[in-house]
């Protein structure tokens, strides 16, 4: 391994050391603003975030509710670029030092270009790329590209896919596997549900490589209870709703850290 994906990889290694779950934040580019998005994420790491995934805004984000869908459209309407979207890895990570990814749907990498986008990624000390929407066997182009520059390429896997699929998946997946807690969108849950545990030792038995849940988690209890089972929990809905509810960009800032604080707590068990 190479580059930011070994920082990723330590990370996660680091978290399991201390016997605790890694906290994953997830915040789109762009919201509120791209300047503003980038003190969110590092809001995000000063309150306890080990590792955070930068939204890459999308007009149709499939798998994502309505909570992102808004941040998204604000910042889509504030005309947020793939540029923006590295400015975000650049200065985040050169600020903090921890390991920084982009989640994205496939369609905005095809038409920017995949060595290009990989190139830019990795010269920004991005760690690597969630992909929801690719298929493992549509995969090729992109992890040959991913891994001539040191690029994590995590997949997700849900509570539908088989033990085969599964094992298909994370024999090519690097850096985690993101188990996607239930069936549906992302937003927050009132429980995370027995699905994600069984997931997640469903996905174990066929990997080493580190398995984190996201989907639901919304609250300091419900990381706890998470961090029980999985090696990372990963929280998006609720950073956003806290900024989105926030009167000023300040405030939604402090709403940023004051949050992964209180899961920083949960995933160590002390909430």
């Amino acid at each position: 391994m190479s580059g930011n994906i070994q920082l990723l990889s330590d990370t996660l290694a680091a978290a399991k050391a201390e016997g605790r779950a890694a906290l994953i934040a997830y915040l789109p580019a762009g919201f509120p603003t791209v300047d503003g998005g980038i003190e969110a994420i590092k809001a995000a790491f000063d309150g306890g975030a080990d590792i955070v995934e930068v939204g890459l805004p999308h007009s149709d984000p499939v798998l994502d509710g309505p909570v992102i869908q808004t941040a998204d459209d604000i910042a889509l309407r504030g005309g947020v670029k793939i540029a923006d979207v590295m400015r975000t890895v650049r200065e985040t990570h050169a600020a903090t030092g921890k390991p920084v990814l982009v989640m994205t749907y496939w369609n905005p990498i095809d038409r920017y270009g995949v060595e290009r986008f990989t190139a830019e990624l990795a010269e920004a000390g991005g760690a690597g790329c969630i992909l929801p929407d690719l298929p493992v066997q549509e995969a090729g182009l992109w992890r040959e590209h991913a891994e001539k520059h040191g690029l994590a390429t995590v997949f997700v896997v849900a509570p539908s896919s088989k033990d085969a699929r599964l094992a298909e998946i994370t024999k090519v997946g690097t850096g985690f596997v993101y188990a996607a807690s239930l069936m549906g969108v992302t937003g927050t849950r009132a429980s995370v549900g027995a699905q994600a545990q069984d997931l997640v030792e469903r996905t174990r038995a066929t990997t080493d490589t580190p398995v984190c849940v996201g989907l639901g988690v919304s609250n300091a209890q419900q990381a706890a209870e998470v961090a029980r089972f999985a090696d990372g929990v990963i929280v998006g809905s609720a950073f956003v709703k806290g900024m989105l509810d926030a009167p000023d960009d300040a405030a939604g800032v402090e709403a940023v850290r004051t949050l992964a604080g209180e899961l920083a707590k949960g995933v160590r068990g002390q909430a």
